[in-house]
């Protein structure tokens, strides 16, 4: 087992710069909302970090805590950090704090909501880490002093987007005292694979962006720049930073999408997938995910999950299916599917075989394609579907490939629908973009080796603990795992699976977006199809369903 230090750095900006002020406690009243600031709690080692709490002027309520390196003092107007998000800012108050629930909203209700500046960040005491066992202990803190709070009915709830969605996996599998629910609304639970290194590439834009707004502080910061550059293959530091989720047993309601390709939709799902929970419920969309965490009915459905377990009220939750989904057909339209469980119940994989320019239903003979990133080329095979087939899961592409020059490889691969004209069909991503794919994966073939113990044909997933250069002209098998989604196809329309050696959907700086900039292709590369192990892709179809 490798052993490691966290590495540490001055701030990247000071909190006043960002419009953070010294901690004052102060007491206001708004309306029948008593809104306390710069609230000091002591964690186990005697460091002081501070939150803001708002809550009802009299009687118990149940405290709903969001903690993120963000800032508790909120944002104004989340359209300027996220245009085109579509968030209705009329309707969140100025106290909303980012991808935090909006406390006018929840304190009516009977809910104190507890916002936090973790240690080192901001104002509190500490030097920062980030996704550490050292923040899921001070969260687990938090949790025991929410619950203890003579205002408090002792049932705390967790809540919020992203970042804070990940800290509740990590707090989650501690199952402190006092934690009742956790609500996870789109969140990584394996910070290397699903943010920092998508198949082995190494992500340059999104993760590098991420130490700027987290590294606002009076103290030292964890210098993830530094760790990342030191620390390109999977070991015992990005383990830290892995959730253990079989570990979780608190109840969850559990919101993924399809549209967080390269940030969230996998780590969320497989979070739903493996925790212990006797008791969860999956939600997955494809809406913009900010937007879709403050829409009416989500709100509903969060509060009849906490109102069951905080408030032990009788809700719609008693006739809430396991799992609900979203079958796309095409941006922002889609109809709403129940099931048993997921993967989803009776998922029947079928495989269609690459062949030059095409997927067709069995292999075909001997045959090569090849292209040329640094050219910008790419491989683009398309299928037309004789009958209407719902693909919802993870799809995997099995390759052999072989290279001209150079000694590594890497993979992009989107899969796109096609209406029955032949055009695109673009779905919501990334939280603020309308052209998406419906689905994506990438490998740097040198990451190829594979955790056979987790891995099964339909979800390939890497070591990447060590890497197998290549050698031009030597022909290597590779299995590449294509992210989760579900996407209708009516009969006639068809399915895209392109393959080239670079992101296959860009968008101009500064928009916030996974990038990989630093790639290793050299000139020509070739996909090797047909014979007797040919090229597949393998599909998730889904024959049965019900409308939830």
């Amino acid at each position: 087992m490798s052993t490691f230090e966290y590495r540490f750095r001055p701030p990247l900006s000071a909190p006043q710069d960002r419009g953070g002020s010294p901690p004052q406690y102060e007491k206001t009243v708004i309306g029948d909302v008593l809104y306390e600031k710069d609230v000091a709690v002591a964690l186990a080692d005697g460091a002081i970090i501070h939150v803001d709490v708002f809550r009802p002027l009299q009687g118990i309520a149940a405290p709903l805590i969001a903690w993120g390196p963000y800032g508790k003092h909120g944002h104004t107007r989340y359209s300027v950090n996220f245009p085109d998000a579509d968030v209705d800012d009329d309707k969140l108050s100025d106290y909303t704090a980012f991808e935090a629930p909006d406390p006018m909203y929840w304190v009516p209700h009977g809910y104190a909501i507890i916002n936090a500046d973790p240690r080192g960040t901001w104002y509190s005491e500490g030097r920062a880490t980030y996704l550490s066992p050292q923040e899921a202990e001070d969260y687990a803190a938090l949790i025991h002093w929410a619950g203890t709070q003579t205002w408090s009915n002792g049932k705390v709830g967790l809540s919020g987007v992203s970042y804070l969605t990940s800290s509740q996996w990590r707090v989650a599998e501690l199952n402190p005292p006092h934690l009742a629910a956790i609500n996870p609304w789109e969140g990584w639970s394996d910070t290397y694979r699903e943010v920092v290194r998508h198949g082995g590439i190494p992500e340059t834009s999104f993760w590098d962006y991420l130490p700027g707004r987290w590294g606002h502080s009076v103290g030292e910061v964890e210098d993830l720049r530094l760790e990342t550059q030191e620390r390109p293959l999977f070991d015992g530091y990005w383990e830290s930073k892995r959730a253990k989720l079989e570990t979780i047993k608190v109840p969850a309601f559990v919101c993924a999408s399809w549209t967080d390709q390269a940030l969230h939709t996998r780590g969320t799902l497989e979070g739903f997938r493996r925790i212990s929970s006797g008791q969860k419920w999956l939600y997955v969309h494809g809406r913009k995910k900010w937007a879709h965490y403050y829409q009416p009915r989500s709100l509903e459905m969060q509060r009849a999950f906490f109102d069951h377990f905080l408030h032990g009220k009788t809700t719609e939750l008693e006739s809430w299916p396991p799992v609900r989904y979203e079958l796309r057909e095409k941006y922002n339209q889609g109809k709403t599917l129940a099931a048993r469980q997921w993967p989803i119940e009776d998922t029947r994989y079928e495989a269609l075989y690459l062949a030059p320019g095409a997927l067709n239903a069995s292999p075909g003979q001997d045959a090569a394609v090849s292209y040329d990133p640094t050219q910008g080329q790419r491989a683009v095979f398309d299928h037309c579907f004789d009958a209407p087939t719902n693909l919802v899961g993870h799809m995997a592409l099995s390759l052999k490939v072989s290279i001209d020059a150079g000694d590594d490889m890497d993979i992009f691969v989107a899969v796109q629908k096609l209406d029955a004209t032949g055009n695109v069909v673009p779905f919501a991503f990334y939280a603020q973009f309308e052209d998406g794919p419906v689905a994506l994966g990438w490998l740097r073939v040198s990451h190829r080796e594979l955790d056979q113990q987790a891995s099964t044909p339909q979800m390939p997933v890497l070591t990447h603990r060590l890497e197998r250069k290549l050698e031009p002209g030597k022909i290597v098998p590779v299995e590449i795992e294509i992210w989760p989604s579900g996407t209708h196809f009516d009969a006639g329309e068809g399915l895209r699976l392109i393959v080239q050696g670079s992101d296959i959907y860009d968008y101009p700086k500064p928009s916030v977006y996974a990038r990989h900039e630093a790639l290793r292709n050299a000139g020509r590369q070739t996909l090797h199809l047909g014979g007797l192990s040919p090229a597949r892709l393998l599909l998730p179809v889904i024959r049965k369903y019900s409308e939830s």
